[in-house]
């Protein structure tokens, strides 16, 4: 074969560091940035914060923590459990007056909070394992996972410990506070809280045969069956009952448990000024960075710099791209509220329908970049904290050929349930009815669709006495 050389032009994108850095440093949040920051101030001596007051430190414009759940969802919805407070009982102002001081639990947690009174409590060495292993085993909300057969399976076979042993140790440690720990299921740990109150408390039986045996109906709203199987003739009895176990517990250890905060922190701060809704960056997300006078003369005097030339080039990058990310930021919220300003107005049912595409096409970016921008991006507003992406939404026709958000229908759906007779609630097919007559044409599974979305329990879950 004859070889030649021959010439090709062709195109190529290349993306420089410098715009890898920028697209980066654009998806990044809040949070993430400054740990980026503060990476960059430890390896960069050409880098420092423009006031060496600021630390990095922000406060929390909405916190988040994550809650955890037990097998029977249903019937703590059921029961309204989760607005009265988890923290263990124990509490008195006799306590005071004798000069004892209760211990901070959320700090000294479940498990420490058990060792303790196991270790006051007058029991042989054996029995002491035997309660610190169940101990060991129960969850944060206190409750015993793992079965005795399997837990009687972990010990050596060399102690020769019997289950009538372990159920030994299980009965002391359920008679620990907080009342009701060691359950193994709903139904026992409160069983355990009905049998630590007064035997004269009203409707205690009907309470604790409801807790044994009836709560798979309580959460299925068998209200004239559970009725007639407790023997109770009126409403208002039957509603004694409930309101006995809603004063129980659920969850005795939770109180108990570490709470790990999610801190969120808003870049742009809404407000109306002279009659006009406006966005401004959020003075506390932005970090103020320059280069190191210091460095940046020694570099002067010495023109072979080496590492340092690469080290101020890297900073001003950083500089630069920093402050592009949140002018980028800053037009895509402008954008965003000149927009929605139907919504800032007169709240969610005023959202108007927005995708990435109508954002990005007036301003001339593309539609990656916003995306990016409205990712964990976050604007603080008199109605409250968004993300970004709050506010862009699908579209539903209306009779009059116009459209509607999903956000403004879901809107209307809530604010439906919330005035419906909780005797007769709505079903989806009467909101979907309800909806139309106000010239909104939504399906019947859309309506089911978007109830799931916001969490909301079916009509027949809705129903109260």
């Amino acid at each position: 074969m004859k070889q030649s050389l021959q010439l090709r032009l062709n195109q190529q994108l290349t993306l420089t560091p410098q715009l890898q850095q920028s697209i980066r440093l654009l998806q990044l949040s809040t949070l993430e940035l400054q740990q980026e920051i503060s990476q960059a101030l430890q390896d960069n001596p050409m880098l420092e914060r423009a006031d060496a007051g600021e630390g990095g430190d922000y406060e929390s414009a909405e916190a988040a923590p994550e809650s955890s759940g037990l097998e029977s969802e249903e019937v703590y919805a059921e029961l309204a459990w989760g607005e009265r407070s988890l923290a263990g009982p124990g509490a008195s102002d006799e306590d005071d007056e004798l000069g004892f001081q209760q211990p901070d639990t959320s700090q000294a947690g479940l498990r420490q909070h058990l060792l303790n009174q196991l270790s006051l409590t007058p029991v042989s060495e054996r029995d002491r394992h035997l309660v610190g292993l169940l101990i060991d085993a129960l969850d944060e909300d206190g409750y015993l996972g793992a079965s005795l057969d399997e837990l009687a399976a972990m010990l050596p076979e060399e102690a020769e410990y019997d289950r009538v042993e372990l159920e030994a140790a299980l009965k002391l440690l359920q008679s620990f506070d907080p009342v009701g720990v060691g359950a193994r299921d709903l139904s026992e740990c409160l069983l355990l809280q009905l049998a630590a109150l007064p035997l004269d408390t009203p409707w205690l039986a009907e309470a604790k045969r409801l807790a044994r045996e009836g709560l798979s109906m309580l959460a299925g709203h068998e209200y004239g069956k559970l009725k007639k199987w407790l023997g109770i003739s009126s409403d208002a009895d039957f509603q004694a009952v409930r309101h006995l176990l809603t004063s129980l517990n659920p969850r005795p250890g939770a109180g108990y448990a570490a709470v790990n905060a999610q801190y969120v922190v808003p870049d742009v701060l809404v407000r109306k000024v002279h009659g006009q809704w406006q966005a401004s960056l959020n003075p506390d997300a932005m970090p103020k960075l320059r280069i190191n006078e210091m460095y940046a003369g020694i570099l002067r005097q010495n023109r072979a710099g080496g590492s340092l030339q690469s080290q101020l080039q890297e900073a001003r990058w950083l500089i630069k791209n920093v402050q592009q990310r949140f002018e980028t930021i800053l037009r895509v919220a402008q954008a965003i509220v000149e927009r929605q300003r139907l919504f800032f107005e007169h709240g969610p049912t005023a959202m108007r329908p927005l995708i990435l595409r109508e954002i990005a096409e007036q301003l001339d970016l593309h539609e990656s970049t916003v995306s990016r921008v409205t990712s964990q991006k976050y604007m603080l507003t008199p109605r409250g904290l968004f993300e970004f992406k709050y506010f862009f939404c699908s579209s539903l026709g209306t009779e009059e050929g116009g459209a509607a958000s999903s956000t403004a229908i879901k809107a209307l759906i809530k604010q439906a349930i919330e005035a419906e007779d909780r005797g007769h609630p709505l079903s989806d097919s009467a909101i979907s009815t309800m909806l139309g007559k106000q010239g909104y044409v939504v399906a019947r599974r859309t309506v089911a669709k978007y109830r799931e979305q916001m969490q909301i329990p079916p009509a027949n879950q809705r129903k109260a006495l």
